[in-house]
């Protein structure tokens, strides 16, 4: 029973499958929050560009 105690213990995949999902989170969330504040801008300037169209 320790063996396998001691196995589980020293077995990492889990933790690097942990740490991918993380940083995987961290990405998206500076994404949506570039694509938000990005956005309003970027929606005006379409805005503008339409209206000068017309």
């Amino acid at each position: 029973m320790t063996k396998v105690f001691a196995r589980f213990v020293k077995d990492e995949s889990g933790a690097t499958a942990i740490e991918y999902g993380l940083i995987a989170a961290l990405i998206a969330v500076v994404c949506i929050g570039t694509w938000r504040l990005i956005g309003t801008d970027l929606n005006t300037k379409f805005v503008a560009v339409s209206e000068g169209l017309k």
